[in-house]
């Protein structure tokens, strides 16, 4: 097929479509053009987003018949196309609304807030005013205290001229960005409709996985792909979608990886795509505590220096930045440095002038995610590529839990004041009452650990209170909002937002001490992420889902809430049978009753091989408790075989140490945990490592909360149990054994340890390339 070649079809190829104007939203041009003074995230409660609507829709509904709420707008002033939403307007009193919501006082809203407010009611002001002719016109920002209903107004009447002249001066100040980006735009769209394939050819497998992203981005569809590590996955989904940029008219391109790892692979990649497209900008995202330049100190001017006028210093900074093309963590940082402003802070506001992000799952996935609102609030096209995708259902599940600690609340109750006290103490009542049911009457009814279907009414109204109560004190007293009580305050925040969007998705653990002053405490539990990230899915242009492992298609489909209509793709290994000798211990059972037991022939094969072919080898164990014990046979039996484990906990400079001994033309055996560190993301090829031994089938643990999952996993799909253990623990099989062949020159050997692997169900999910002996 000829969609990736350099014979590329008529829309791919013809000349970009002139950058006649730039449109930006009202609320992205005020950010821009009218921000000014320090970076300030001193905590000041604030709405939620629910409540802000609901607040809009409160003030709205108290209007006259006149009133239209939510009024598209769009005005142009030199090439620039500037939209947005009135909250409201009376044509018949010509008034214009802006509605904001707040909590506590509302002396303590901030000066450079209500100026960026003044200039977002404004512009809309002046936008009124051209649609309707009108010669003046009455400006309010209206001031709703969430907490008690009432409105706070302050009104300006305006003529036309008075502001299309702070209008125009608005849109000047953004000019001469909105140019440079036009500019920028189609001299991107230039460069990419030419950018050839960077190397001499495609690998196998290579062409088929990019024409398959391709495919769906032109289609507008989402793709769960699995591709054999090897191939160069990373630049064969890339470079379709840039090829593509103009054909699928595209705004923003999100690469999205589960480690720091994926990010330098991801990065690398772009610098090699780069050397043929120099107009594209690249920006990684990195989290704040790794690129914080002062640890410890709030993110306030009176704080922080580099907080402190930020966005007085932000337009040379942004001048320089944007000029860098490829802005990694290092050249962002430099940047930031040079000119004295946050580097964290300084990067997110490179986003709307980055072409490509690079960032980890949460910045587009987390019910927080920065990518996602920003993309939603531009209205951008987003393709966006998520790497390693079989990772992203456990770092869902955990985006969407959230966990309440008894040993938290009792902080909070010591320092608290009165009135919060009085609060939190019947928030400690309604905890202790619904758990002291679960310690039973007598020693035998106790019960350590209880999964309910529902959050109790009571204990939800009583978090509502207490947040309420520590809100307003923080709002009076803001100094107080970072000190001993916050830590509970947001875990109260995060429990509450999760129990208002409570479903079959999830439940609520409830977990106590045989102690009666032991710790104790609630979770929400998520077990279905797709819930939630649905719309993740739905508002991008494309979302391509690829690894290595990532089969069967419709249990990551379903479970992260993908499209019906998502297309799949599995491209062949380039991998012969021959490189790889696959075998199942027909005699070994690694079940949990039969562990002790299976030791010592287990240990005998693996000291067999190790005789017959010396080398390094990985061995894979269902836990640290097994791998111990299996350690401890092996230097019993077999004193002479050099070893090295993996242990709890291990930092990363023991980890680097770990994969070290691996060294081309060694011998020994490394002990890991299937699942852990060493299961995946490490590349041994050639004779740094030669065969491996996966003593599990790697089943998640049998416990209430899986079996929970399974039982919501089988209403809901109708395959409880392939979805909650057998899927997820053959991934982490079939991932683990990808250590031994990374290359078309490898050759090793595998040994399955358990007699499961023998059956039919179990091996239709293992990689159709093995041929698999029975021993």
């Amino acid at each position: 097929m000829a969609l990736l070649s350099d014979s590329l079809p008529a829309d791919v190829a013809a000349p970009p479509r002139p950058a006649l104007e730039l449109t930006v939203s009202v609320k992205s041009l005020c950010a821009f053009a009218a921000k000014a003074g320090d970076l300030d995230l001193r905590f000041a409660p604030a709405p939620s987003a629910q409540e802000g609507i609901a607040g809009h829709h409160l003030v709205q509904s108290r209007r006259g018949p006149g009133f239209q709420g939510e009024v598209s707008l769009s005005s142009s002033f030199g090439g620039l196309r500037v939209r947005g939403r009135a909250d409201g307007f009376d044509a018949e009193l010509g008034r214009v609304e802006e509605i904001k919501t707040f909590r506590g006082e509302f002396d303590a809203i901030k000066g450079n807030h209500r100026a960026l407010h003044w200039a977002q009611a404004r512009t809309y002001a002046a936008m009124l005013c051209e649609k309707h002719a009108l010669a003046h016109i009455t400006v309010a920002l209206v001031y709703l205290d969430i907490h008690s209903g009432d409105e706070t107004v302050l009104e300006e009447q305006r003529t036309r001229a008075d502001l299309q002249v702070e209008f125009e001066a608005l849109c000047s100040r953004f000019m001469a960005w909105a140019w440079q980006e036009s500019l920028h735009r189609a001299a991107l769209a230039r460069d990419l409709s030419s950018l050839a394939f960077p190397h001499a050819g495609f690998r196998p497998g290579q062409r088929e996985l990019a024409e398959g992203v391709y495919r769906a981005a032109a289609a507008e569809r989402c793709l769960i792909a699995q591709a054999p590590t090897g191939i160069g996955k990373t630049i064969a989904t890339l470079f379709p979608l840039l090829k593509g940029w103009t054909a699928h008219r595209t705004d923003k391109l999100f690469f999205l990886t589960a480690k720091t790892s994926g990010r330098a692979v991801a990065l690398e990649s772009l610098r090699v795509l780069r050397k043929d497209c120099s107009t594209l900008r690249v920006l990684e995202l990195a989290a704040r505590e790794k690129v914080c330049e002062f640890p410890g100190r709030a993110c306030n001017g009176d704080a922080c220096p580099l907080a402190a006028g930020f966005y007085d210093r932000l337009p040379a900074a942004r001048s320089e930045a944007v000029g860098q093309s490829m802005l990694n963590r290092e050249t962002v940082r430099n940047v930031a440095s040079a000119h004295r402003v946050c580097p964290y802070f300084l990067a997110q506001e490179l986003v709307r002038w980055s072409d490509v992000v690079v960032a980890d799952y949460n910045y587009y996935f987390d019910g927080s995610a920065f990518l996602y609102a920003l993309m939603v609030d531009e209205e951008w096209r987003a393709a966006v590529l998520v790497d390693e995708a079989h990772n992203l259902i456990e770092r869902a599940r955990s985006m969407y839990s959230s966990e309440l600690d008894s040993a938290a609340l009792a902080v909070a109750l010591r320092v608290a004041p009165r009135h919060i006290k009085q609060a939190l103490d019947k928030l400690e009542r309604e905890w202790d009452s619904l758990q002291l049911a679960q310690r039973g009457a007598t020693p035998s009814a106790f019960t350590p650990y209880a999964i309910r279907d529902q959050i109790p009414e009571r204990l939800h109204r009583a978090l509502q209170e207490a947040i309420g109560a520590m809100s307003d004190h923080f709002a009076d007293h803001p100094a107080e909002a970072n000190g001993p009580m916050q830590p509970f305050f947001f875990d109260m925040l995060r429990f509450v937002r999760l129990s208002d969007e409570f479903g079959e998705h999830s439940v609520l653990e409830s977990t106590i001490d045989a102690h009666p002053d032991g710790p104790c405490g609630f979770a929400i539990r998520n077990l279905i992420p797709a819930y939630f990230l649905k719309p993740r899915f739905e508002r991008a242009l494309s979302v391509t889902c690829f690894s290595g492992t990532i089969a069967p298609f419709a249990f990551y489909r379903d479970a992260l809430g993908m499209p019906q209509g998502t297309a799949h793709l599995d491209v062949g290994s380039p991998f012969q049978t021959h490189q790889l000798t696959v075998r199942v211990a027909m005699q070994i059972s690694t079940r949990y009753r039969d562990r002790d037991r299976s030791l010592e022939r287990l240990t005998k094969i693996i000291a067999a091989q190790y005789q017959q072919r010396p080398g390094n080898y990985l061995a894979f164990f269902s836990s640290f408790d097994y791998l111990d014990s299996a350690c401890d046979a092996m230097a019993a039996r077999y004193p002479d075989v050099p070893m090295w484990a993996q242990s709890r906990g291990m930092r990363e400079s023991e980890r680097e140490a770990f994969v070290a001994r691996f060294v081309a033309g060694g011998q020994g055996i490394g002990f890991a945990v299937l699942g852990g560190a060493f299961g995946e993301g490490i590349d041994l090829p050639g004779e740094r490592l030669v065969g491996a031994f996966i003593a599990s089938l790697g089943l998640p643990q049998h416990n209430e909360l899986n079996d929970v999952m399974r039982e919501r996993m089988q209403e809901r799909f109708g395959q409880g149990y392939e979805y909650t253990y057998l899927y997820p623990g053959l991934r982490k099989v079939v991932q683990a054994a990808g250590r031994v062949i990374r290359t078309e020159q490898d050759a090793g050997v595998l040994y399955l340890l358990d007699d499961r692997f023998a059956l039919p169900e179990v091996q239709r999910l293992l990689p159709p390339w093995w041929h698999i002996e029975l021993h």
